[in-house]
């Protein structure tokens, strides 16, 4: 057997436990799609490479024989990233760019639409750009899912859509009425996120259910840890053996959800939640970024170092972006599972045993990131 082919039936081995523990709390769902088609925008990304690990998972265990076409600008990622997944029968990959390209041909039963990357550089640099992608990639799949049968479609929206949390708001619900500031650019995801809602809103009809999933910060395999994500910087300092650096004051305070419970989450939102309804997706387990970079050094030993770059100013507000999912416990019967520590500890490991070249980390790129999200 070649490397490449040892070193795919190992990534799948590693996450065993992960899939048989979604699948696990996902089974009586699964029966919505056997012999049906599901679409998955955003196919090669880190919710996308999850759905569709999950997807394969649970159509092989239970007999499915369902179909999932995953719809990428760069279908040859996937290839690169999990080659078992490429591989899989099952899977098909779909070369498109949601705001022009042609969508594939047929019936489908189901769409997860969550073809937007969380990227602070695009919404910087080309706002624009990320505002688009958004809304006329959501407006082009809802249209596709009509046309297409489709009876359930989950938009994968973001907490972003609540605007700058209240320092005094320690957990955010879906009734916050607050909102990101338009006429700022640097809203564009936020705003886009906001419009893409409304969409799927505009487009619920009696056969056709729109659900919306509020997602805040994650972590797992498949993630990128050279992004602005700053679980994923502390671990690539572990990756690299070097201290854990925290630029910036470690003030901002976040929560974080494991994958496995995240698909947990998305998977029962499609197929339960309520049409026209949006749920908050994530952990409310806070902590600010010092104290995450500390968990980060006390999960992965041997301890290391935290370097924190400036001194918090005292008064100072908190930056907050954290949820309440009172509505996913009380509606859908969800919860977080996996502990911090332990999500930290397997994401760790599923790095450490495929190199930072297969993915596409290198030193100078973790050594020139922010670690402030």
């Amino acid at each position: 057997m070649s490397h490449a082919i040892m070193s795919q039936t190992s990534m799948t081995n590693r996450l065993a436990h992960d899939l048989d523990n979604i699948l696990a709390r996902t089974e009586p769902l699964w029966q919505d799609l056997r012999g049906q088609r599901v679409l998955i925008t955003g196919a090669t990304g880190f919710f996308g490479c999850w759905l569709l690990e999950s997807f394969a998972w649970a159509n092989r265990r239970l007999g499915l024989n369902a179909r999932a076409v995953g719809l990428s600008r760069h279908p040859g990622l996937l290839a690169e990233k999990a080659r078992h997944l490429a591989q899989d029968p099952a899977i098909t990959l779909h070369p498109a760019d949601v705001r022009h390209g042609d969508f594939p041909q047929g019936a489908f039963s189901h769409v997860i639409h969550a073809a937007t990357e969380a990227s602070a550089t695009l919404n910087s640099e080309a706002p624009r750009v990320m505002f688009d992608t958004i809304v006329e990639g959501t407006r082009r799949a809802l249209q596709f899912s009509i046309a297409s049968s489709v009876a359930r479609f989950l938009l994968v929206s973001s907490g972003a859509v609540y605007g700058n949390q209240p320092p005094q708001l320690t957990h955010v619900s879906e009734s916050f009425e607050g909102g990101p500031d338009p006429l700022n650019p640097a809203s564009a995801y936020a705003e886009g996120k906001r419009s893409a809602e409304m969409l799927c809103s505009l487009a619920a009809s009696s056969r056709f259910a729109t659900t919306v999933a509020r997602c805040f910060a994650f972590v797992g395999p498949y993630m990128r840890l050279d992004a602005h994500f700053a679980i994923g910087n502390f671990i690539a300092d572990r990756q690299h053996h070097g201290p854990i650096r925290v630029q910036g004051d470690g003030s901002a305070v976040r929560s974080y959800l494991y994958a496995s419970d995240l698909m947990v989450w998305l998977w029962t939102i499609l197929f339960e939640g309520q049409s026209r309804r949006a749920y908050n997706v994530g952990s409310e387990e806070a902590l600010n970024i010092a104290t995450l970079a500390r968990e980060v050094a006390a999960a992965l030993p041997p301890e290391v170092d935290v370097n924190i770059a400036s001194t918090a100013t005292p008064g100072a507000p908190l930056h907050r972006y954290v949820p309440c999912t009172a509505r996913a416990r009380e509606e859908l019967g969800l919860h977080a599972e996996v502990p911090l520590r332990e999500a930290i500890c397997r994401t760790h490991a599923w790095f450490s045993a495929n190199t930072f070249s297969e993915q596409g980390i290198s030193r100078p790129e973790v050594a020139a990131r922010g670690t402030h999200a």
